[in-house]
């Protein structure tokens, strides 16, 4: 038969161990949350300064009084074909 005191030491390294266990999981899942949460907001930053930039660059093209109708008697190709180029 193994004596109380042994038991004792068993158990409480026992819930011991599962008390810091528990304890580690919420520190580390805690972490990852938050590691989560400045990944979503980085990425959500880096869509807005794309977005930022995309409009910059349609505005940009749009005040540079290129005539992109063919009908338009001041329509000139070779300079709407640059404005592409530029834009690629």
């Amino acid at each position: 038969m193994v004596s109380p005191t042994v038991n004792v030491a068993r158990y409480t390294a026992l819930f011991s161990g599962i008390a810091y266990g528990f304890y580690h999981r919420r520190t580390l899942q805690a972490r990852v949350d938050q590691q989560r949460l400045e990944h979503a907001v980085h990425s959500r930053e880096h869509l807005i300064a794309e977005a930022k930039e995309a409009w910059k660059r349609r505005n940009d093209s749009k005040s540079s009084n290129i005539v992109t109708d063919p009908e338009d008697p001041h329509f000139d190709l070779e300079k709407l074909l640059l404005s592409f180029d530029k834009a690629s």
